[in-house]
Protein backbone atom coordinates (compact mmCIF):
# COMPACT_ATOMS: atom_id res chain seq x y z
CA UNK A 1 0.00 0.00 0.00
CA UNK A 2 1.34 3.32 -0.82
CA UNK A 3 1.29 5.30 2.28
CA UNK A 4 -0.41 8.87 2.04
CA UNK A 5 1.17 12.28 3.12
CA UNK A 6 -0.81 15.06 4.74
CA UNK A 7 -0.56 18.18 4.00
CA UNK A 8 -2.16 21.08 5.82
CA UNK A 9 -2.28 24.63 5.97
CA UNK A 10 -4.47 27.95 6.76
CA UNK A 11 -4.94 31.15 5.97
CA UNK A 12 -3.09 33.94 8.23
CA UNK A 13 -6.07 34.38 10.41
CA UNK A 14 -7.18 30.36 10.83
CA UNK A 15 -10.38 31.42 8.84
CA UNK A 16 -9.67 28.99 6.42
CA UNK A 17 -7.81 25.55 6.59
CA UNK A 18 -6.96 22.70 4.73
CA UNK A 19 -5.83 18.88 4.92
CA UNK A 20 -4.82 17.81 1.63
CA UNK A 21 -4.21 13.92 1.04
CA UNK A 22 -2.06 12.32 -1.48
CA UNK A 23 0.00 9.86 -1.96
CA UNK A 24 2.69 11.53 -3.40
CA UNK A 25 5.77 13.91 -1.84
CA UNK A 26 5.81 17.56 -2.72
CA UNK A 27 8.34 17.36 -4.92
CA UNK A 28 6.40 14.63 -7.35
CA UNK A 29 3.13 16.81 -7.08
CA UNK A 30 3.08 19.23 -10.10
CA UNK A 31 3.18 22.92 -8.93
CA UNK A 32 1.45 25.49 -11.65
CA UNK A 33 1.66 29.41 -11.69
CA UNK A 34 -1.43 30.16 -13.49
CA UNK A 35 -1.02 33.52 -15.66
CA UNK A 36 -3.94 34.86 -15.26
CA UNK A 37 -4.44 38.19 -13.44
CA UNK A 38 -5.75 37.23 -10.24
CA UNK A 39 -3.63 34.95 -9.60
CA UNK A 40 0.03 36.66 -10.48
CA UNK A 41 -1.50 39.17 -7.97
CA UNK A 42 -1.82 36.64 -5.26
CA UNK A 43 1.70 35.33 -6.01
CA UNK A 44 -0.08 31.67 -6.06
CA UNK A 45 1.63 28.48 -6.61
CA UNK A 46 -0.92 25.30 -7.03
CA UNK A 47 -1.08 22.36 -7.01
CA UNK A 48 -4.05 19.48 -6.83
CA UNK A 49 -3.52 15.23 -7.49
CA UNK A 50 -6.99 13.69 -8.85
CA UNK A 51 -6.02 10.67 -6.92
CA UNK A 52 -6.12 12.82 -3.60
CA UNK A 53 -8.15 14.22 -0.91
CA UNK A 54 -8.83 17.62 0.28
CA UNK A 55 -11.03 18.70 3.30
CA UNK A 56 -11.41 22.66 3.46
CA UNK A 57 -12.98 23.92 6.74
CA UNK A 58 -14.15 27.44 7.58
CA UNK A 59 -14.07 28.26 11.03
CA UNK A 60 -16.63 31.21 10.33
CA UNK A 61 -18.63 31.20 6.83
CA UNK A 62 -18.66 35.05 7.01
CA UNK A 63 -15.09 35.17 6.91
CA UNK A 64 -14.83 33.86 3.37
CA UNK A 65 -15.49 35.25 -0.24
CA UNK A 66 -16.12 33.39 -2.77
CA UNK A 67 -14.42 35.32 -5.85
CA UNK A 68 -16.13 34.44 -9.30
CA UNK A 69 -14.72 35.85 -13.08
CA UNK A 70 -13.99 35.09 -16.41
CA UNK A 71 -16.00 31.79 -17.12
CA UNK A 72 -17.69 31.72 -13.92
CA UNK A 73 -16.66 28.34 -13.50
CA UNK A 74 -15.12 28.20 -9.88
CA UNK A 75 -15.24 29.89 -6.55
CA UNK A 76 -11.63 31.61 -5.83
CA UNK A 77 -11.65 30.76 -1.57
CA UNK A 78 -10.29 33.92 -0.30
CA UNK A 79 -10.05 35.06 3.23
CA UNK A 80 -11.94 38.09 4.11
CA UNK A 81 -10.04 38.80 7.21
CA UNK A 82 -6.70 38.42 6.41
CA UNK A 83 -6.51 38.37 2.45
CA UNK A 84 -5.11 35.04 1.95
CA UNK A 85 -6.30 33.46 -1.47
CA UNK A 86 -6.28 29.31 -0.38
CA UNK A 87 -7.45 27.16 -3.12
CA UNK A 88 -10.68 27.62 -6.01
CA UNK A 89 -13.08 25.32 -6.02
CA UNK A 90 -15.77 23.69 -8.33
CA UNK A 91 -18.86 22.45 -7.38
CA UNK A 92 -21.26 20.30 -9.28
CA UNK A 93 -23.89 19.03 -7.48
CA UNK A 94 -22.54 16.92 -4.51
CA UNK A 95 -19.56 16.72 -6.59
CA UNK A 96 -16.37 19.26 -5.68
CA UNK A 97 -12.81 19.62 -7.00
CA UNK A 98 -10.56 22.04 -6.17
CA UNK A 99 -6.80 23.46 -6.82
CA UNK A 100 -4.86 24.05 -3.92
CA UNK A 101 -2.19 27.59 -2.88
CA UNK A 102 0.67 25.37 -1.85
CA UNK A 103 1.82 28.89 -0.42
CA UNK A 104 -0.25 28.15 2.66
CA UNK A 105 0.27 24.87 3.70
CA UNK A 106 2.22 24.74 6.96
CA UNK A 107 5.53 22.75 4.50
CA UNK A 108 5.44 25.18 1.71
CA UNK A 109 8.89 25.04 1.07
CA UNK A 110 9.03 21.40 0.52
CA UNK A 111 7.28 22.10 -2.96
CA UNK A 112 8.85 23.15 -5.80
CA UNK A 113 10.09 26.80 -5.98
CA UNK A 114 9.90 27.56 -9.58
CA UNK A 115 6.12 26.58 -10.83
CA UNK A 116 5.50 25.80 -14.02
CA UNK A 117 3.87 28.93 -16.26
CA UNK A 118 -0.08 27.95 -17.26
CA UNK A 119 -2.62 29.52 -19.28
CA UNK A 120 -5.79 29.05 -19.76
CA UNK A 121 -7.06 31.82 -21.70
CA UNK A 122 -8.40 29.62 -24.81
CA UNK A 123 -10.51 27.42 -22.96
CA UNK A 124 -14.57 28.04 -22.79
CA UNK A 125 -16.40 26.96 -20.14
CA UNK A 126 -16.92 23.46 -20.92
CA UNK A 127 -14.00 22.71 -21.37
CA UNK A 128 -12.78 24.45 -18.17
CA UNK A 129 -15.17 22.44 -16.48
CA UNK A 130 -14.03 18.99 -18.09
CA UNK A 131 -10.40 19.65 -17.15
CA UNK A 132 -10.93 20.44 -13.85
CA UNK A 133 -13.18 17.80 -12.90
CA UNK A 134 -10.22 15.43 -14.48
CA UNK A 135 -7.24 17.40 -12.87
CA UNK A 136 -7.97 18.72 -9.71
CA UNK A 137 -8.22 17.26 -6.18
CA UNK A 138 -11.40 16.28 -5.30
CA UNK A 139 -12.83 18.17 -2.33
CA UNK A 140 -14.84 18.65 0.44
CA UNK A 141 -16.34 21.76 1.84
CA UNK A 142 -17.30 21.40 5.48
CA UNK A 143 -18.83 24.61 7.44
CA UNK A 144 -19.48 26.95 4.27
CA UNK A 145 -22.84 28.33 4.33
Amino acid sequence: MTPEHIYRGQCHCGAIALEFVSAREPEHLAVRACQCRFCRAHGARTTADPAGRVTIRIADPGAVIRYRFAEKTADFLVCRVCGVYMAAMLIDGDNAWATLNVNCFENADAFPKNPAPVSYDGEDAAARIARRKTKWTPARLIGAD
